[in-house]
């Protein structure tokens, strides 16, 4: 069954389960969001019995705003408890921490973070919300001088975002302070099925401006990508899988290869793929991978069918935070027309309610791999050129 929640559902998620008649909870934010009446449409009193009495049905949700629907309602169940191991990432941290000993994180309230002696910590590291969500008040801090400059700064940096999101997705009272990870960064869309067996339905590059840059602004994915991650992501996945004891359970996973080429984990973001309906669209994209329908219906990408007819370009996601330095109530508009025309091959744009999300958009795009320069330049751009106040 599918849970759909706030702040967005894409047209091609509910395409794709008006096509399969798949089962989507009639809660009244999912109605308030969807009002096409021929969707398999059952009640959350139905929703609530069928998983009562059978917890291997399949749960999607398009937005970790559902968890607080999953909490309220299934909390006689273990689904509360698996989404709370990966979304309170010092839990998760826990979890792992046998296959992973040597890797230093520790929790603070945020009440505590001022008085918080520096000299306990080991730089360079990673300070962010224990259950976040983008990149919101997420650092990376090299010296103890600037740990005490930071942490000055995000109790009101936490002041611009606490109310966009509920506390079951972004919850500001614990941070968690974990070492900082040097290797390329991926995200992953996968599940595991009936079995517990991991399930890889994209792999795609996160790309970054500098050591500094903690942004969520370039994604990339690839016939190369796939084939050169897959085996590695695959084995430690099936790690995860097999600690939490994980059947029927999507995710989106974000992970770096260090230098000796091990697999670390970031964090696990548990029953669903990218939020805003964004790396699990991407993949029909790329290589007509439905992943929702691969993973409502439990089947398996064939790679190699499936690269038979790719183009091997680029695709990508381009998140356009607003990174300019100027307010959003200062912002008259923004010009997704000139933005489009300095791309190869625009797919989609999706415009966001910037004042409200921090976010002017999201651009799929695809790129011949000679004309990588597109993806540099907007990975490093401010946006002000698209940007009228």
């Amino acid at each position: 069954m599918i849970l759909i929640d706030q702040p967005y559902v894409s047209d091609f998620l509910i395409k794709t389960i008006k096509e399969n008649q798949f089962p989507i909870v009639a809660t009244s934010v999912a109605k308030s969001m969807i009002t096409d009446d021929a969707l398999n449409w059952i009640s959350e009193k139905d929703a609530i019995n069928q998983y009562n009495s059978n917890q291997n049905i399949r749960v999607y949700s398009n937005s970790e705003n559902a968890i607080n629907w999953i909490e309220q309602h299934l909390k006689n169940t273990e689904l509360p408890k698996k989404i709370q191991l990966f979304k309170n990432k010092i839990a998760f941290r826990e979890l792992l921490k046998d296959h992973f000993p040597e890797y230093f994180f520790k929790g603070i309230p945020i009440n505590n973070l001022k008085d918080f002696p520096a000299d306990e910590l080991q730089f360079p590291l990673i300070i962010k919300p224990a259950v976040g969500f983008f990149s919101l008040a997420v650092h990376k801090i090299d010296t103890a001088k600037e740990w005490t400059e930071i942490i000055n700064g995000i109790e009101a940096e936490v002041e611009t975002f606490k109310d966009m999101y509920p506390k079951e997705v972004v919850n500001i009272s614990d941070f968690i302070v974990e070492e900082y990870i040097d290797g390329e960064e991926y995200a992953v869309d996968c599940y595991f099925d009936k079995n517990g067996k991991v399930v890889v339905l994209n792999i795609l590059h996160h790309i970054f401006s500098s050591s500094k840059d903690v942004s969520d602004r370039v994604y990339s994915t690839s016939q190369k990508i796939i084939e050169t991650q897959l085996q590695k992501f695959e084995n430690f996945l099936q790690i995860v899988g097999n600690k939490a004891q994980l059947k029927n359970f999507p995710m989106h996973v974000e992970v770096r290869i260090n230098s000796q080429g091990k697999v670390i984990p970031i964090e696990i973001n548990p029953l669903r793929f990218g939020g805003w309906c964004t790396t699990g669209d991407i993949s029909w994209y790329a290589f007509e991978i439905n992943s929702y329908n691969y993973f409502l219906n439990g089947k398996v990408p064939n790679w190699n069918e499936i690269f038979k007819n790719n183009s091997n370009k680029l695709f990508s996601l381009i998140v356009l935070d607003n990174n300019s330095g100027i307010n959003a109530n200062e912002i008259k508009s923004f010009n997704y027309d000139l933005l489009l025309k300095d791309f190869e091959n625009p797919l989609e744009i999706r415009k966001v309610n910037y004042k409200k999300y921090g976010v002017f958009g999201f651009l799929f795009t695809q790129t011949s791999l000679e004309n990588q320069q597109e993806l540099n330049s907007i990975l490093v751009s401010k946006l002000t050129n698209y940007i009228e106040k």
